[in-house]
C-alpha cells in the first residue's frame, strides 16, 4: 500500500463476477443518451472515434475511476480495486469491477477478457502500455494533473469523459456542485476568522526507519483547493510541474512557523502516519510551532488528494469542520 500512495501519482514519485455489467446510469437530470458516433480528442492529441456513448468502461487510474463513478458510470474494470475501496472512500464504487492489477502494470489480457467499448488512461501510464491498450479498444488519455491549473485540469477531464460517456450534463452539475461548496466552505473560514491563515499540507512515509515528508504546494490540486478556500499555501518549496509536489523531512519544517498543518492519513496503512506515531517523540517535531500550539489536523479516512470533485468536496468539508471546530 505505501508503495502505491508514494509512487502513483507515478509522474512523481477482488475479481468478482459483474452484476451490473458495468452499463452506464443516466443520472437524473441526463437527457437520453445520443447514440451518434463521436471522434473526441484526447490529451495525446490523439482522435478517440466510439460508435456512440462509451458504456463498458475501463479505468487504468484512481482519479479517472472516480469521475467515471461520479458521472454515474459503473467501470468494468478498475485498477487496484482494494487500494480504491481503501483510498477513495469519498466516490466509492457502486458495483464490483474486475481488478486488472496496478495502476503502473494494468493487465492486458483482463481487460481485454472484459471487451470494454473505452478504456479511460491517464498520461503517467507509460507509452508502450498504452500502445498495447489501443489494440484492445479505444483509450481516451486524460492529462494526470498539471500544476499550472491544478483545479481547471481536473474538470477538464471531467468533461472530457463526460463527452465520450454521454454524462455531459451530469458532469456540468458535478462543476456546480464542487463551487457551490469551496464558496460556502470560504464563508465559514472567514465567518471563523481563518481568512488568508497558513495552512501547510502533507502527506509522509517511513522508509529504512527514516521519516520522508512531501509538501503540497501551490502546484497541487489540494494547494489550489486551499487558496480558493482563502487560505494562503505555507510551502516555500517548488513543487513538480504535474502534481505540485515536493519533498522534505523532519528539519525540513521548520521553516513553517505558527500554520495549520494538515494530513490525510489512512487506517489501513500503519506506515501513513509518521506524524502521529514515529514522530511523536522526534525532538524537532515537539519543538515546531504548530505542534505545540495543537494546531496538528489529520482528516477523514478516504479522502484521495489525486482524485476528483467529489474527493475536493470532502476534503473542503473536512478541512472547514476541522479547523472551525
Amino acid at each position: 500500500m505505501r508503495r502505491l500512495l508514494f509512487t502513483a501519482p507515478l509522474a512523481t514519485a477482488a475479481a468478482l463476477v459483474l452484476a451490473a455489467c458495468g452499463t452506464t446510469e443516466p443520472a437524473a437530470d441526463d437527457a437520453k443518451e445520443s447514440t451518434e458516433a463521436l471522434t473526441l480528442t484526447d490529451a495525446s492529441g490523439a482522435e478517440v472515434e466510439l460508435d456512440g456513448p462509451a458504456e463498458k468502461v475501463v479505468g487504468t487510474e484512481w482519479n479517472v475511476v472516480e469521475h467515471l463513478v461520479s458521472l454515474g458510470v459503473d467501470p468494468v474494470g478498475v485498477a487496484d480495486v482494494k487500494g480504491y475501496k481503501t483510498w477513495d472512500a469519498a466516490v466509492p464504487l457502486k458495483n464490483e469491477p474486475k481488478d486488472i492489477g496496478t495502476r503502473g502494470e494494468p493487465s492486458m489480457d483482463t481487460i481485454a477478457s472484459l471487451k470494454p467499448d473505452l478504456i479511460v488512461a491517464t498520461t503517467d501510464l507509460q507509452p508502450n502500455a498504452l500502445k498495447q491498450l489501443r489494440k484492445i479498444a479505444p483509450v481516451l488519455e486524460v492529462k494526470s494533473a498539471d500544476a499550472a491549473d491544478p483545479i481547471g485540469r481536473m474538470l477538464e477531464n471531467v468533461d472530457l469523459i463526460a463527452e465520450a460517456t454521454g454524462t455531459t450534463e451530469r458532469a456540468a452539475t458535478l462543476k456546480k456542485d464542487f463551487g457551490t461548496t469551496l464558496a460556502e466552505g470560504r464563508k465559514a473560514l472567514a465567518d471563523a476568522g481563518l481568512d488568508g491563515a497558513e495552512i501547510a499540507f502533507a502527506d509522509g512515509y517511513v522508509a529504512s526507519n527514516q521519516v520522508s515528508v512531501r509538501p503540497y504546494t501551490s502546484g497541487s490540486l489540494i494547494g489550489a483547493v486551499n487558496e480558493r478556500l482563502g487560505l494562503k499555501n505555507a510551502w516555500k518549496q517548488k513543487g513538480d510541474e504535474a502534481y505540485g509536489l515536493a519533498s522534505t523531512d523532519v528539519e525540513g519544517l521548520t521553516g513553517l512557523g505558527k500554520v495549520q498543518f494538515v494530513y490525510i492519513g489512512n487506517d489501513g496503512d500503519e506506515s501513513s502516519d509518521p506524524f502521529a506515531n514515529e514522530l511523536a517523540g522526534n525532538s524537532v517535531w515537539k519543538s515546531l510551532p504548530f505542534v505545540k500550539s495543537g494546531d496538528v489536523h489529520r482528516l477523514d479516512d478516504g479522502i484521495w488528494m489525486f482524485g476528483g470533485t467529489g474527493s475536493m468536496e470532502r476534503y473542503a468539508d473536512a478541512l472547514v469542520a476541522s479547523l472551525t471546530k
